[in-house]
Protein backbone atom coordinates (compact mmCIF):
# COMPACT_ATOMS: atom_id res chain seq x y z
CA UNK A 1 0.00 0.00 0.00
CA UNK A 2 1.23 3.53 -1.19
CA UNK A 3 1.12 6.25 1.41
CA UNK A 4 -1.14 7.92 -0.87
CA UNK A 5 -3.67 5.30 0.38
CA UNK A 6 -3.13 6.71 3.98
CA UNK A 7 -5.22 9.73 3.00
CA UNK A 8 -8.18 11.47 1.86
CA UNK A 9 -7.92 13.36 -0.95
CA UNK A 10 -7.73 17.24 -0.54
CA UNK A 11 -11.08 19.42 -0.81
CA UNK A 12 -10.00 20.95 -4.14
CA UNK A 13 -13.17 22.95 -5.09
CA UNK A 14 -13.10 24.52 -1.31
CA UNK A 15 -10.26 24.79 0.87
CA UNK A 16 -8.01 24.33 -1.56
CA UNK A 17 -9.33 26.43 -4.63
CA UNK A 18 -9.60 29.39 -1.99
CA UNK A 19 -6.42 29.02 -0.37
CA UNK A 20 -4.73 29.10 -3.79
CA UNK A 21 -6.44 32.78 -4.62
CA UNK A 22 -4.75 34.00 -0.91
CA UNK A 23 -1.55 32.52 -1.42
CA UNK A 24 -1.13 34.34 -4.49
CA UNK A 25 -2.47 37.91 -3.62
CA UNK A 26 0.61 39.69 -2.25
CA UNK A 27 1.81 38.63 -5.60
CA UNK A 28 -0.74 39.74 -7.83
CA UNK A 29 -1.93 42.79 -5.87
CA UNK A 30 -5.54 41.45 -5.66
CA UNK A 31 -6.03 41.07 -1.96
CA UNK A 32 -8.43 38.22 -1.31
CA UNK A 33 -9.82 36.58 2.34
CA UNK A 34 -7.17 37.33 4.60
CA UNK A 35 -3.87 37.31 5.22
CA UNK A 36 -2.21 33.80 4.55
CA UNK A 37 -0.65 31.69 7.39
CA UNK A 38 2.56 29.61 6.71
CA UNK A 39 4.24 28.61 10.12
CA UNK A 40 6.79 26.73 8.72
CA UNK A 41 5.11 23.37 8.68
CA UNK A 42 7.44 20.43 8.53
CA UNK A 43 7.62 17.80 10.80
CA UNK A 44 4.71 18.60 13.20
CA UNK A 45 2.36 17.40 10.20
CA UNK A 46 3.97 14.21 10.71
CA UNK A 47 3.01 14.39 14.66
CA UNK A 48 -0.17 15.59 13.96
CA UNK A 49 -0.95 13.02 11.61
CA UNK A 50 0.26 10.26 14.54
CA UNK A 51 3.75 9.44 12.69
CA UNK A 52 6.87 10.75 14.21
CA UNK A 53 9.92 13.52 13.69
CA UNK A 54 11.85 10.11 12.42
CA UNK A 55 9.11 9.19 9.99
CA UNK A 56 9.01 12.70 8.53
CA UNK A 57 12.43 12.46 7.55
CA UNK A 58 13.05 9.12 6.89
CA UNK A 59 10.17 8.82 4.39
CA UNK A 60 10.07 11.66 2.34
CA UNK A 61 6.37 11.12 0.56
CA UNK A 62 4.83 10.22 3.85
CA UNK A 63 6.02 13.43 5.46
CA UNK A 64 4.99 15.45 2.67
CA UNK A 65 1.70 13.80 2.04
CA UNK A 66 1.04 14.89 6.17
CA UNK A 67 1.96 18.13 5.36
CA UNK A 68 -1.04 18.57 2.36
CA UNK A 69 -3.35 16.66 4.53
CA UNK A 70 -2.26 19.23 7.66
CA UNK A 71 -2.37 22.12 5.59
CA UNK A 72 -5.89 21.80 4.95
CA UNK A 73 -7.06 20.89 8.21
CA UNK A 74 -5.36 24.22 9.45
CA UNK A 75 -6.36 26.36 6.56
CA UNK A 76 -2.85 27.01 5.52
CA UNK A 77 -1.23 27.07 2.34
CA UNK A 78 -2.16 25.12 -0.30
CA UNK A 79 1.12 24.15 -1.51
CA UNK A 80 3.78 21.46 0.03
CA UNK A 81 7.55 21.38 1.22
CA UNK A 82 9.85 19.18 2.87
CA UNK A 83 13.15 19.63 3.67
CA UNK A 84 15.82 19.54 6.08
CA UNK A 85 18.99 22.07 6.99
CA UNK A 86 21.80 20.43 5.80
CA UNK A 87 20.77 19.93 1.77
CA UNK A 88 24.33 18.63 -0.79
CA UNK A 89 26.52 17.84 2.72
CA UNK A 90 26.73 14.51 1.85
CA UNK A 91 28.42 14.82 -1.72
CA UNK A 92 31.18 16.74 0.28
CA UNK A 93 31.68 13.64 2.83
CA UNK A 94 29.25 14.27 5.39
CA UNK A 95 27.64 11.28 6.88
CA UNK A 96 23.79 12.00 7.89
CA UNK A 97 22.46 10.06 10.65
CA UNK A 98 18.70 10.05 11.40
CA UNK A 99 17.33 10.61 14.60
CA UNK A 100 13.97 9.82 16.46
CA UNK A 101 13.54 13.51 17.36
CA UNK A 102 15.59 15.79 15.26
CA UNK A 103 15.87 16.08 11.05
CA UNK A 104 18.88 14.26 10.08
CA UNK A 105 22.27 15.55 11.39
CA UNK A 106 26.16 15.04 10.24
CA UNK A 107 28.17 12.59 12.51
CA UNK A 108 30.94 14.99 12.54
CA UNK A 109 33.18 17.16 10.35
CA UNK A 110 35.38 15.70 8.09
CA UNK A 111 37.68 17.99 6.72
CA UNK A 112 40.87 20.29 7.66
CA UNK A 113 42.52 23.17 6.06
CA UNK A 114 44.49 21.07 3.69
CA UNK A 115 40.85 19.56 2.40
CA UNK A 116 39.31 23.26 2.20
CA UNK A 117 42.34 24.49 0.25
CA UNK A 118 41.95 21.84 -2.34
CA UNK A 119 38.15 21.48 -2.35
CA UNK A 120 35.96 22.05 -5.38
CA UNK A 121 32.01 22.52 -5.91
CA UNK A 122 30.11 18.92 -6.95
CA UNK A 123 29.56 19.73 -10.26
CA UNK A 124 25.75 19.00 -11.87
CA UNK A 125 26.49 15.43 -13.59
CA UNK A 126 28.20 14.10 -10.08
CA UNK A 127 24.69 15.46 -8.09
CA UNK A 128 22.80 13.96 -10.20
CA UNK A 129 24.43 10.91 -9.22
CA UNK A 130 24.58 11.56 -5.40
CA UNK A 131 22.16 11.35 -2.47
CA UNK A 132 20.44 14.69 -2.02
CA UNK A 133 19.41 15.04 -5.92
CA UNK A 134 18.05 11.57 -6.39
CA UNK A 135 16.35 12.56 -3.08
CA UNK A 136 14.45 15.55 -4.44
CA UNK A 137 13.38 14.29 -7.83
CA UNK A 138 11.73 11.47 -6.44
CA UNK A 139 9.89 13.24 -3.69
CA UNK A 140 8.68 15.84 -6.65
CA UNK A 141 7.92 13.07 -8.98
CA UNK A 142 5.35 11.24 -6.33
CA UNK A 143 4.09 14.89 -5.37
CA UNK A 144 3.09 15.17 -9.28
CA UNK A 145 1.65 11.94 -9.48
CA UNK A 146 -0.33 11.81 -6.33
CA UNK A 147 -0.42 15.41 -4.70
CA UNK A 148 -0.21 17.65 -8.13
CA UNK A 149 -2.28 20.16 -7.05
CA UNK A 150 0.33 21.16 -4.05
CA UNK A 151 3.43 20.57 -6.10
CA UNK A 152 6.00 23.30 -5.78
CA UNK A 153 9.48 22.08 -6.87
CA UNK A 154 11.92 24.01 -4.49
CA UNK A 155 16.23 24.33 -4.26
CA UNK A 156 17.87 24.58 -1.19
CA UNK A 157 20.33 26.41 -0.19
CA UNK A 158 19.14 26.98 3.18
CA UNK A 159 21.86 28.18 5.77
CA UNK A 160 24.63 28.58 3.30
CA UNK A 161 27.18 29.42 6.28
CA UNK A 162 26.16 26.64 8.95
CA UNK A 163 25.85 24.20 6.39
CA UNK A 164 29.35 24.93 5.04
CA UNK A 165 30.83 24.94 8.78
CA UNK A 166 29.76 21.30 9.28
CA UNK A 167 32.15 20.26 7.17
CA UNK A 168 35.01 22.10 9.51
CA UNK A 169 33.27 21.86 12.65
CA UNK A 170 31.07 25.25 13.61
CA UNK A 171 33.16 26.27 16.29
CA UNK A 172 36.11 25.68 13.84
CA UNK A 173 34.95 27.68 11.39
CA UNK A 174 33.47 30.59 13.50
CA UNK A 175 37.09 30.90 14.24
CA UNK A 176 38.72 30.89 11.10
CA UNK A 177 36.43 33.97 10.30
CA UNK A 178 38.54 35.50 12.61
CA UNK A 179 41.93 34.17 11.62
CA UNK A 180 41.76 32.42 8.64
CA UNK A 181 39.18 34.85 6.82
CA UNK A 182 40.59 33.41 3.46
CA UNK A 183 40.02 29.48 4.44
CA UNK A 184 36.73 30.66 5.65
CA UNK A 185 35.20 32.38 2.03
CA UNK A 186 36.65 28.84 0.38
CA UNK A 187 34.82 26.79 2.78
CA UNK A 188 31.61 28.90 2.12
CA UNK A 189 32.17 29.60 -1.44
CA UNK A 190 32.35 25.38 -2.30
CA UNK A 191 29.09 25.09 -1.04
CA UNK A 192 27.77 27.75 -2.18
CA UNK A 193 28.71 26.63 -5.81
CA UNK A 194 27.43 23.11 -4.98
CA UNK A 195 24.25 24.35 -4.10
CA UNK A 196 24.03 26.18 -7.40
CA UNK A 197 24.56 23.24 -9.26
CA UNK A 198 22.00 21.49 -7.29
CA UNK A 199 19.59 24.19 -8.60
CA UNK A 200 20.53 24.12 -11.74
CA UNK A 201 20.00 20.50 -11.85
CA UNK A 202 16.14 20.53 -10.71
CA UNK A 203 15.59 23.89 -13.00
CA UNK A 204 16.66 21.49 -15.86
CA UNK A 205 13.86 19.01 -14.59
CA UNK A 206 10.96 21.05 -13.26
CA UNK A 207 11.34 24.08 -15.46
CA UNK A 208 11.64 26.36 -12.37
CA UNK A 209 12.58 26.12 -9.06
CA UNK A 210 11.86 27.94 -5.59
CA UNK A 211 15.05 29.17 -3.56
CA UNK A 212 15.01 28.71 0.09
CA UNK A 213 18.22 30.27 1.30
CA UNK A 214 18.59 31.79 4.87
CA UNK A 215 21.20 33.21 7.54
CA UNK A 216 20.83 30.81 10.64
CA UNK A 217 24.42 30.52 11.84
CA UNK A 218 25.51 33.58 10.81
CA UNK A 219 23.35 36.16 13.49
CA UNK A 220 24.31 38.60 16.11
CA UNK A 221 24.53 35.94 18.76
CA UNK A 222 27.34 35.01 17.09
CA UNK A 223 28.93 37.81 14.80
CA UNK A 224 29.13 40.94 14.30
CA UNK A 225 27.22 43.16 11.41
CA UNK A 226 30.03 43.14 9.22
CA UNK A 227 30.90 38.85 9.29
CA UNK A 228 27.01 38.49 8.84
CA UNK A 229 27.47 40.75 5.74
CA UNK A 230 31.11 39.25 4.36
CA UNK A 231 29.97 35.45 4.78
CA UNK A 232 26.43 35.29 4.75
CA UNK A 233 24.81 38.38 3.00
CA UNK A 234 26.90 38.77 0.38
CA UNK A 235 27.32 34.40 -0.23
CA UNK A 236 23.44 34.14 -0.20
CA UNK A 237 22.75 37.74 -3.24
CA UNK A 238 25.55 36.00 -5.44
CA UNK A 239 23.74 31.89 -4.59
CA UNK A 240 20.32 33.50 -6.11
CA UNK A 241 22.11 35.63 -8.70
CA UNK A 242 23.89 32.09 -10.26
CA UNK A 243 20.73 30.24 -9.23
CA UNK A 244 18.57 32.44 -11.45
CA UNK A 245 21.04 32.57 -14.20
CA UNK A 246 20.88 29.03 -14.65
CA UNK A 247 17.06 29.06 -14.74
CA UNK A 248 15.72 28.75 -10.90
CA UNK A 249 13.45 30.84 -9.63
CA UNK A 250 11.65 33.59 -9.23
CA UNK A 251 10.22 32.45 -5.94
CA UNK A 252 12.69 33.15 -2.96
CA UNK A 253 11.94 32.34 0.99
CA UNK A 254 14.65 34.79 2.34
CA UNK A 255 14.65 33.45 6.07
CA UNK A 256 17.28 34.98 8.31
CA UNK A 257 16.68 33.23 11.62
CA UNK A 258 17.64 33.78 14.84
CA UNK A 259 18.72 36.91 16.73
CA UNK A 260 19.17 39.72 13.93
CA UNK A 261 18.67 42.69 16.20
CA UNK A 262 21.42 44.96 13.97
CA UNK A 263 22.47 42.61 11.36
CA UNK A 264 18.86 42.96 9.71
CA UNK A 265 20.39 45.78 8.15
CA UNK A 266 22.96 44.54 6.15
CA UNK A 267 20.61 42.13 3.58
CA UNK A 268 18.39 44.55 1.47
CA UNK A 269 21.57 45.96 -0.02
CA UNK A 270 23.07 42.81 -0.93
CA UNK A 271 20.07 40.15 -2.07
CA UNK A 272 18.73 39.86 -5.16
CA UNK A 273 14.96 40.46 -5.43
CA UNK A 274 12.34 39.30 -7.79
CA UNK A 275 8.58 40.26 -8.06
CA UNK A 276 7.78 36.75 -6.23
CA UNK A 277 9.87 37.08 -3.04
CA UNK A 278 9.26 36.60 0.52
CA UNK A 279 11.20 38.10 3.84
CA UNK A 280 11.52 36.58 6.97
CA UNK A 281 13.67 37.51 9.89
CA UNK A 282 13.22 35.73 13.24
CA UNK A 283 14.49 37.45 16.29
CA UNK A 284 15.04 40.99 17.61
CA UNK A 285 17.22 40.13 20.46
CA UNK A 286 15.15 37.83 22.54
CA UNK A 287 11.75 39.06 21.03
CA UNK A 288 10.36 38.22 17.95
CA UNK A 289 11.60 40.51 14.81
CA UNK A 290 8.87 43.78 14.92
CA UNK A 291 6.25 43.56 12.45
CA UNK A 292 6.86 47.40 11.77
CA UNK A 293 10.50 47.32 11.69
CA UNK A 294 10.47 44.65 9.28
CA UNK A 295 7.56 46.55 7.01
CA UNK A 296 9.68 49.21 7.28
CA UNK A 297 12.97 47.47 6.41
CA UNK A 298 11.20 45.46 3.44
CA UNK A 299 8.27 46.20 2.38
CA UNK A 300 9.85 48.02 -0.89
CA UNK A 301 11.84 45.11 -2.09
CA UNK A 302 9.58 41.77 -1.00
CA UNK A 303 6.47 40.59 0.70
CA UNK A 304 7.25 40.61 4.36
CA UNK A 305 6.76 37.66 6.31
CA UNK A 306 6.20 38.06 10.56
CA UNK A 307 6.92 36.33 13.60
CA UNK A 308 5.22 34.29 16.25
CA UNK A 309 7.55 33.38 18.92
CA UNK A 310 8.31 29.54 18.59
CA UNK A 311 8.33 29.19 22.07
CA UNK A 312 4.46 29.86 22.69
CA UNK A 313 3.34 27.70 19.62
CA UNK A 314 4.05 24.48 22.70
CA UNK A 315 2.81 26.84 25.46
CA UNK A 316 -0.74 25.66 26.39
CA UNK A 317 -2.14 29.50 26.53
CA UNK A 318 -3.52 30.34 23.29
CA UNK A 319 -4.71 33.94 23.79
CA UNK A 320 -1.13 34.49 24.13
CA UNK A 321 -0.45 33.47 20.55
CA UNK A 322 -3.82 35.18 19.75
CA UNK A 323 -2.66 38.89 20.88
CA UNK A 324 1.19 38.16 19.59
CA UNK A 325 -0.54 37.34 16.06
CA UNK A 326 -2.73 40.34 16.15
CA UNK A 327 0.34 42.79 16.99
CA UNK A 328 2.01 41.15 14.40
CA UNK A 329 -0.93 41.44 11.91
CA UNK A 330 -1.67 45.44 12.76
CA UNK A 331 2.03 46.01 12.37
CA UNK A 332 2.87 44.52 8.73
CA UNK A 333 -0.54 44.03 8.04
CA UNK A 334 -0.11 47.12 5.36
CA UNK A 335 2.67 46.50 3.75
CA UNK A 336 3.58 47.66 0.40
CA UNK A 337 4.25 43.89 -1.32
CA UNK A 338 1.94 41.83 1.04
CA UNK A 339 2.68 40.10 4.34
CA UNK A 340 2.21 37.00 5.56
CA UNK A 341 1.87 36.04 9.39
CA UNK A 342 4.62 32.88 10.74
CA UNK A 343 6.56 31.61 13.11
CA UNK A 344 10.33 32.94 14.20
CA UNK A 345 11.49 29.83 12.82
CA UNK A 346 10.17 26.07 12.02
CA UNK A 347 6.93 25.26 13.62
CA UNK A 348 7.86 22.87 16.64
CA UNK A 349 7.09 19.35 16.09
CA UNK A 350 5.06 19.05 19.21
CA UNK A 351 3.12 22.59 18.68
CA UNK A 352 -0.61 22.22 20.58
CA UNK A 353 -3.58 22.37 17.95
CA UNK A 354 -5.14 25.15 19.58
CA UNK A 355 -1.79 27.69 19.17
CA UNK A 356 -2.54 26.63 15.49
CA UNK A 357 -6.12 27.85 15.41
CA UNK A 358 -5.58 30.85 17.32
CA UNK A 359 -2.88 31.93 14.44
CA UNK A 360 -5.24 31.40 11.79
CA UNK A 361 -8.37 32.86 13.86
CA UNK A 362 -6.14 36.30 14.59
CA UNK A 363 -5.44 35.90 10.61
CA UNK A 364 -9.36 36.23 10.14
CA UNK A 365 -9.86 38.63 12.97
CA UNK A 366 -7.01 41.31 11.70
CA UNK A 367 -5.32 39.92 8.35
CA UNK A 368 -7.46 42.48 6.47
CA UNK A 369 -7.14 46.15 5.99
CA UNK A 370 -8.64 48.70 3.15
CA UNK A 371 -11.15 47.05 0.80
CA UNK A 372 -10.16 43.48 1.58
Amino acid sequence: MGYEELFPKNDLDGWHANAVKRFASPFVDNFHDRIDVDPIILSHAAVACGYTIRDFYEKPELGIHCVGYISELYDLLPVTHWFFSLPWVTELGITLEYKETLPPIPTGPVWGPEDVEKAEPIAKEDLLKGWTMPLFFNLYDYVAENLPHTLVPISYGFDLVGAASELVGVEEFIMWTFTEPDLAHKLVDTYVETSVNGADALSDKYGMAMLIVGSVLANNDIFADEQVEEFSAKKMGHYVDQCFRRGAGPQIFYHMCGNHETSYKVFRDNLVWSPFTVTHVGYKGSKVFPGELLKEEFQDVSTVMGSVDTKLMINPNPKAVYEQSKEQLLAGRDAKKGYILGNSCECPPYTIPGNMLAMTRAARDFGTYGTW
